[in-house]
């Protein structure tokens, strides 16, 4: 690994672990969970506020900050770092699944992904040298490879032709990343992704190949796609015995509070999801009882606390009745305290899962978890 990034497991229980893994911004305790700031920014909430929630790193999009406001435009600001006012680790995800998303608008060959932009309808070509170099300029601390995400269901055949195909563009980001690396952004790592749709042994291949590759991390991607939830865990628990025990397993794009502790339980260390923050918007908050659709008229006049565990800025200052009362007229406030309330759940649960696996109780936060987002939300 490169001298700036470092991962050390710190406790263990079973194959879910604690460690702390270090970039050149700080140092992140795992597992983590990376708020999503897709722009440069997480939405409805400040940088101050993230800080104050305990937030130690956070990822933005490679697609979107190419497109606007440009990275080399960054790069001339001095990086995503001084761009965003946030000191901490960054994380950027390559593009790929953005691409995939696009549908229409873009097709993939060998080459990489061409695609019309969402903004404008201008051309553009994403391969894998060029997200690579998005990246480098974006000066994040843990750049993401550039994959093809494959949408569920799919045939063996077309899971085994994507993933070799990421294979091979994998080799092409880590030869221009090493190519690069000590004139363009010193102490930025590279994570290789494990592709291979839902099939265990292509998953296993993929993660031999990737590893072979050698990169400083290692991702599973192509999961939360629309497939089942058993399904995406026994997809993860296949892989990540195939992965290096010293470096950190990041899972890509997932998920529900209930996702976060079942993948632990199966050897993850790093999760991202809009989650958090879209249902926040849509009025949707997390709690220990369950979900909470705060929008929902038997609300209008309730005086309690979306969660009275919780003790979050919004939880100790305003009422269900205030938070409906913001939602239903529209009011910015709403989305930001909603928000705050979500994201603090959130890392409050990945606190809990640390603290579980350290005292040996991570079975026991399962259970909590199992029994109360498994079930309908607290207002159904």
């Amino acid at each position: 690994m490169l001298a700036t990034f470092t991962f050390r497991v710190t406790h263990s229980s079973g194959v879910a672990r604690t460690g702390e893994m270090t970039t050149a911004h700080g140092t992140v305790r795992t597992p983590a969970f990376m708020p999503v700031g897709t722009q440069g920014a997480v939405k409805g909430v400040l940088p101050r506020d993230l800080v104050e929630l305990g937030a130690e790193i956070i990822l933005a999009n490679t697609y979107h900050l190419y497109l606007r406001p440009g990275d080399e435009l960054v790069a001339r600001l001095g990086g995503l770092h001084r761009f965003a006012a946030w000191d901490r680790p960054i994380l950027t995800d390559s593009g790929g699944y953005q691409a995939f998303s696009l549908g229409a608008r873009r097709t993939i060959d060998e080459t990489g992904i061409h695609f019309r932009s969402h903004l404008d309808g201008s051309e553009h070509l994403l391969t894998p040298e060029k997200a690579t170099d998005i990246q480098a300029n974006l000066g994040s601390d843990i750049a993401m490879v550039l994959d093809e995400c494959l949408g569920y269901p799919a045939t063996r055949d077309q899971a085994a032709a994507s993933m070799e195909r990421t294979l091979r563009w994998e080799m092409r980001c880590r030869e221009r990343f090493v190519a690069q690396e000590a004139g363009t952004n010193p102490g930025q790592a590279q994570f290789g992704i494990v592709q291979g749709g839902t099939f265990t042994d292509l998953r296993a291949a993929s993660a031999q190949a990737t590893v072979d590759i050698g990169f400083e991390a290692y991702a599973i991607g192509g999961l939360s796609v629309g497939e089942p939830p058993d399904l995406m865990y026994d997809i993860v628990a296949a892989a990540t015995p195939a992965l290096p025990e010293d470096r950190p397993r990041y899972l890509m794009g997932t998920g529900t509070p209930l996702d976060l502790v079942e993948c632990v339980a199966r050897g993850i260390d790093l999760f991202d999801c809009v989650m958090p923050t879209r249902n926040a918007r849509n009025g949707q908050l997390f709690t220990r009882q369950g979900r909470l659709n705060i929008k929902n008229a038997r609300f209008a006049a309730d005086p309690a606390p979306p969660d009275s565990e919780c003790r979050c800025y919004t939880c100790r200052h305003f009422s269900r009745a205030y938070l409906r009362h913001l939602y239903v007229a529209g009011e910015i406030g709403a989305s930001t305290l909603n928000t705050l309330h979500n994201l603090t759940f959130y890392l409050d649960t990945m606190r809990r899962i640390r603290e579980a696996i350290v005292f040996g109780s991570l079975d026991q936060l399962l259970q909590e978890y199992r029994q109360t987002f498994t079930r309908r939300s607290v207002d159904s």
